[in-house]
């Protein structure tokens, strides 16, 4: 999955020859220093690695249109291009998308199945923006909902919640589960960054799905109080209303306070504490079955430490890594909840079917 290659780029644009080339920000190297930080502190060793293998194209077809596939395909044999919107494709990049929504059906399978208690699936291309005609946002296919939908097909599991808090709105995995009462998605973002025109309050589900899709729009400059408050006002209580079997956390970390595509302000000890939040909901109401599964997160240098906090919640081992950036960043001002971001999430919960009062 390292090998997944954007091509000469110009930030998120491809350089065709008429700018100067760099690197694209969605590169390995995120992923890869979190990798290497996790060896370098010895907790991959005390991890238990999940075998996987690529999907089938069945299970990409359950989510994805045959004519966007054969799209990925073409490009990916040829010399690359655009298989949507900012979803480059280069040479292998289809075998590799296989390997990526492959590794997220493994952990959640493992998960669901008790082969693990949890899981972290180091996945890329990341997966949630992709519907069914169109790769978006980097993302090739919709890692997420192929992997839900192939636990549905070969276990007992119906009922699944996904928590999506990259940075950008999950409009692919909302879209793939929009008229669904069986997954419930909720979204924490930050307010129009991206998509354009998605993510807003009103998009509550459609048909039988109404109250089974909940968007969470923050203002730019949240930072820990804001998402605190979120998942303790939102998250938290959906979760409880829905009671679902297993939970999937689309996990980006481009709301740190780091990253070049996002305004937010979240250190890593945030995510740890989001994380740890989930884990004793998961523990008191579906045995631990969480399974994080990784999206975006655009700076290489701060990537690690945040995905390093989350693994070592999971896990319950505590390596002693120090986070050399987290005192500057939880020392920001605006940190604490504001009040217009109160009133943000006030206005989400009050717009969420699933957690109006009944009478």
């Amino acid at each position: 999955m390292m090998w997944h290659d954007a091509g000469p780029s110009v930030a998120v644009l491809p350089a065709r020859g008429i700018y100067q080339p760099g690197v694209h920000f969605e590169s390995a190297e995120t992923k890869r220093r979190l990798k290497n930080l996790m060896d370098g502190y010895e907790l991959t060793p005390r991890l238990k690695p999940v075998p996987f293998a690529p999907a089938a194209l069945a299970d990409i077809l359950a989510v994805h249109d045959a004519a966007y596939v054969e799209r990925v395909q073409r490009l990916s044999s040829g010399s690359g291009g655009d298989a949507g919107e900012f979803a480059l494709v280069g040479p292998g990049t289809y075998e590799i998308a296989l390997l990526a929504a492959g590794g997220a059906m493994a952990a959640l399978a493992a998960v669901a199945s008790g082969e693990v208690r949890n899981a972290y699936a180091l996945c890329r291309p990341p997966g949630h923006h992709a519907g069914p005609t169109m790769g978006r946002g980097f993302c090739i296919f919709n890692n997420v909902a192929i992997a839900i939908h192939h636990l549905r097909n070969t276990s007992d599991v119906r009922c699944v919640a996904v928590i999506d808090w990259d940075v950008h709105h999950g409009n692919g995995t909302e879209s793939a589960f929009l008229t669904d009462s069986e997954t419930l998605v909720i979204s924490v973002h930050q307010d129009g960054l991206y998509p354009m025109a998605r993510g807003g309050t009103d998009a509550v589900g459609e048909g039988a799905g109404v109250g089974f899709n909940i968007n969470v729009p923050l203002p730019a400059g949240s930072g820990g109080g804001a998402y605190l408050h979120a998942i303790d006002q939102i998250v938290l209580p959906a979760l409880d209303a829905f009671d679902p079997e297993i939970l999937i956390v689309s996990c980006g970390f481009d709301a740190c306070a780091m990253d070049p595509l996002a305004a937010m302000m979240l250190s890593s000890a945030h995510y740890r504490l989001m994380t740890e939040k989930l884990l004793v909901w998961s523990d008191h109401r579906i045995n631990g079955r969480v399974c994080f599964v990784h999206e975006g997160g655009y700076s290489a240098e701060y990537v690690p430490f945040c995905g390093l906090a989350v693994v070592e919640a999971l896990s319950g081992v505590s390596t002693g890594c120090i986070d050399p950036f987290a005192p500057m960043i939880d020392a920001m001002p605006g940190q604490e909840l504001q009040s217009h971001q109160r009133a943000a999430i006030d206005a989400a919960r009050a717009a969420a079917p699933l957690l109006r009062p009944v009478c």
